[in-house]
């Protein structure tokens, strides 16, 4: 099994609060990571909704099922009991002790309001994404936290292999996933979305109309991944009313099979345009989605820009849940089509991020991120180009070009 980056973060939350909640999508790796930490680090009773017989005592008697648990416990899959959110409450409004409760859920406690509402000022949330390349190497990642310090970025020569990134993007980052065979995982993928859509979305939608139409959306979705939504055109080429469209992707979202990634706006007023970005939260699945594998990805090099972006963005979101700084993730895009993939905002100061799928850059390549920083004046902190080149150069004192392996070798962190 792999380690978990979040680890620290997850047992430093355990030791000041009453709840936390561990959120993500299925097969990541939630349960695992909760029954190490309630066997080793921090001592507690594991339960899981999984089994029957647990689902039937919380959702039956739910104040007398948290009563009977004395002392620290894990409750997995806890979103199929939102009975249980209420007892909680109760329970910790009465022993505000910290660590009581380890909640872990396949749903996005955010996109679900009577559970987020039940807990309100009472838990810590963590998200438990996809393996980060660090993660799988065996190594945490420092290039969010280095980004923002004061520090210049180093400027290390890395050896860019492109058909390892190919083979990257198309493994993502599912733990069980990787281990297979590259037949066995378009497999493996294929039940995935199957499960999610008839079990997951089914449990969030108690009605839900058209859920035959529900993969056919999730396949145009992967072809449209790190573009911005546009839900008119989706809408058409989906069949789905555009009402329904947006039901049906808050419900993908809620189930960490997308991710919309707003635009940076601060102070930029109506220069700057306010679509949300989508983008599939692991870059193996959304390629078997797509259809897409080595051949075509080396054949036809526009579809390999789109992943590679997807990648980076995700990269850089499972980064962020660890990191110091704990920056937001946005883009920037002006009325103008000046834009800058993405825009990671740490009170205030920012850093722009740009992905080239080439192994050389040009001066042209730099423009988004000139005009963000002089849209933004004094917040913008640095500029960074990631590229499929070895060479890693600073073009001025805030811009810079990386290859991309600096994404997740890079080990130099701030201090906050």
């Amino acid at each position: 099994m792999y380690e978990r980056n979040i680890t620290p973060s997850l047992l430093a939350a355990l030791a000041d609060r009453p709840v936390v909640v561990l959120h993500g999508a299925r097969q990541t790796g939630k349960s695992w990571l909760a029954q190490q930490i309630s066997s080793r680090q921090h001592p507690a009773n594991y339960l899981t909704l999984d089994d029957p017989a647990v689902l039937t005592a919380a959702t039956g008697d739910p104040t007398g099922f948290i009563q009977t648990l004395q002392e620290a416990a894990v409750i997995d899959e806890a979103q199929r009991a939102s009975e249980l959110f209420l007892a909680i409450k109760a329970s910790v409004d009465r022993d505000r002790r910290p660590g009581r409760f380890l909640l872990t859920g396949s749903a996005n406690i955010w996109l679900v309001p009577k559970l987020s509402e039940s807990l309100a000022g009472r838990m810590e949330i963590l998200t438990l994404w996809p393996l980060s390349q660090g993660e799988i190497e065996g190594a945490q990642e420092g290039f969010v936290d280095a980004g923002f310090a004061d520090d210049p970025l180093p400027l290390a020569r890395m050896k860019v292999d492109r058909q390892d990134i190919i083979r990257r993007l198309l493994a993502g980052g599912y733990p069980e996933a990787l281990s297979l065979s590259q037949v066995r995982r378009r497999r493996w993928f294929a039940s995935y979305v199957t499960a999610i859509l008839q079990r997951d979305v089914r449990e969030l939608a108690q009605r839900i109309e058209r859920l035959a139409e529900m993969p056919r959306l999730l396949t145009a979705l992967a072809g449209r991944t790190a573009t911005l939504l546009n839900a008119a055109e989706l809408s058409r080429a989906s069949g789905i009313p555009e009402r329904t469209l947006h039901r049906y992707l808050t419900l993908l979202e809620a189930t960490f099979l997308i991710l919309r990634i707003p635009a940076w706006t601060a102070n930029l007023r109506k220069r700057l345009l306010k679509t949300p970005k989508v983008v599939a939260v692991d870059t193996g699945l959304a390629a078997y989605l797509q259809n897409v594998d080595a051949r075509r990805l080396n054949a036809e090099p526009s579809l390999l820009g789109p992943l590679l972006e997807t990648f980076v963005i995700t990269e850089l979101v499972k980064q962020q849940s660890w990191s110091h700084t704990q920056p937001e993730v946005g883009h920037f895009r002006t009325a103008h089509g000046e834009e800058v993939d993405v825009v990671l905002d740490a009170r205030g100061r920012l850093v722009g991020i740009e992905v080239k799928a080439a192994a050389s850059v040009s001066e042209a390549d730099f423009r988004g991120l000139r005009a963000m920083a002089a849209a933004t004046g004094r917040r913008f902190h640095r500029g960074i180009l990631l590229y499929l080149g070895e060479t890693a150069v600073a073009v001025s004192p805030q811009l810079y070009a990386l290859p991309l392996p600096a994404l997740w070798r890079m080990s130099v962190r701030a201090d906050g």
